[in-house]
């Protein structure tokens, strides 16, 4: 017979539930066309842990809620909503904490259940969040039209394949890579 509970090693003695994290990145780009750089954000400082629950809604293009401790207060957790650009070192950790499940619950919280997790991360999931978010990736534009579901790595590549196809870089800038269908003019090299 053998045992098919987990093992210590699987589920550490506490653990309430496995939770995306990230800190807040050093700088922040704000303004018009991100010209105005802050250090951190306006409700949590450089480097603030910030818990981020399983998106139960949409607030808006990478935007997502998540929990951390204010600046004015670090004692408690605040929700908020945080743009994905001004998050780095994006991890898994477990959450150990009622206080915590509290804040990630938000609404849902079942005071009767104060250690369950009402819309858990498995560790998988958030693990390949965790991998996706920390390879900078580059919108990209066909010919003048958006591609939303197609990004490049940073910095892109001179040339890509999609669907057969050779595209250029064609430009690169603050809206990401600009690719085109016609390759770049050939410089000649004036002749001694």
């Amino acid at each position: 017979m053998t045992d098919t509970g987990s093992t210590d090693e699987q589920t550490p003695d506490g653990l309430l539930g496995w939770c995306l994290v990230a800190n807040v990145a050093r700088e922040t780009a704000h303004g018009e066309s991100g010209l105005d750089i802050q250090r951190g954000t306006k409700h949590f400082p450089v480097g603030a842990l910030l818990w981020i629950p399983r998106v139960r809604w949409d607030p808006g293009h990478c935007r997502w809620p998540a929990v951390g401790r204010h600046r004015g207060n670090s004692r408690r957790y605040i929700n908020m909503v945080v743009r994905a650009q001004d998050l780095e070192n994006f991890r898994v950790k477990g959450v150990y904490s009622e206080g915590l499940v509290r804040s990630l619950n938000g609404y849902l919280h079942d005071p009767a259940a104060p250690r369950t997790l009402q819309n858990p991360w498995s560790r998988e999931h958030a693990q390949n969040w965790a991998d996706g978010w920390n390879q900078p990736r580059e919108p990209i534009r066909i010919d003048g039209r958006s591609r939303p579901w197609l990004s490049v790595p940073n910095p892109p590549p001179a040339e890509i394949q999609i669907d057969g196809e050779t595209l250029h870089l064609a430009h690169y800038g603050t809206r990401g890579a600009h690719y085109s269908r016609t390759p770049p003019p050939v410089e000649r090299a004036p002749e001694p």
